[in-house]
């Protein structure tokens, strides 16, 4: 090589090293609530008040988000929903979930544990057998707080006062609701007062709304359960369908048709 296509390469090079390491910072994931995850959950409904919304789930491919199967309607807190507290920022643009309420929480929401009313069910997703004996604390002033609890390890006046059983067919008559679901995890830090004990789970009856739950038919539950992978760091969305519009290019959510 000449000594002045050596002094060229020499001026070149940094050129081309910072050019690199610019690519490679744009090409890098956007900080967003789902830039973890492969898989998602989304719900969305036409207004804060609305007891009712559409899930479609997703996949995360090369090309970006695809649907996953045929979409259907879910029942919702009967007074609609409420920002939660979740995977993303605070928002004050619109209510805000608290206990009793009757919403459900809107934002990003991490799936937690499977549960029902079977010993196991066909399901990758980690589960956990409901007892006579379980429990969601939904007391705010309890140390236990938005945790399901067994009261035979945590004593009996540990869950006095909750109004969650979790073998709802044992205490109302046959009921199915928590027969199949997974939590929803909002307020993962059981800040007193803010909502507790959020499920998916299933209807007593088509389309009833629920407490701040998200509900549907037991057939749809168990294809969200068949097909929910923990290895791909699955997340719950709810959100009215204005701010989903707003928010979904910032969060990285998929596009909708309108």
């Amino acid at each position: 090589m000449s000594s002045l296509l050596r002094s060229f390469a020499r001026r070149l090079l940094p050129s081309l090293s910072a050019m690199a390491l610019i690519g490679a910072a744009s090409a890098a994931p956007p900080d967003t609530p789902v830039h973890d995850a492969r898989q998602l959950v989304v719900v969305t409904t036409p207004s804060w008040d609305t007891p009712s919304g559409h899930l479609q789930a997703y996949e995360r491919t090369a090309d970006g988000w695809r649907a996953h199967g045929a979409g259907f309607d879910v029942a919702l807190g009967r007074n609609g929903s409420a920002w939660g507290l979740g995977r993303h920022p605070a928002q004050q643009d619109g209510p805000q979930k608290r206990e009793g309420d009757g919403r459900s929480p809107a934002g990003v929401f991490g799936i937690g544990e499977a549960f029902g009313y079977a010993p196991r069910i066909d399901s990758a997703m980690p589960y956990q057998p409901m007892l006579a004996t379980s429990y969601c604390m939904d007391v705010p002033d309890s140390p236990l707080y938005n945790r399901i609890v067994d009261a035979e390890a945590v004593g009996s006046d540990a869950v006095e006062g909750s109004s969650e059983p979790m073998r709802l067919d044992l205490h109302n008559k046959g009921d199915r609701r928590y027969r199949e679901g997974f939590v929803i995890e909002h307020n993962p830090r059981a800040e007193p007062g803010q909502g507790s004990c959020i499920f998916a789970h299933l209807w007593r009856q088509s389309g009833e709304a629920t407490a701040g739950c998200t509900a549907m038919e037991p057939e749809r539950m168990e294809a969200l359960l068949g097909w929910l992978d923990p290895a791909a760091h699955p997340l719950f969305v709810l959100l009215p369908e204005a701010d989903y519009a707003r928010l979904h290019e910032s969060w990285d959510l998929p596009a909708r048709m309108p």
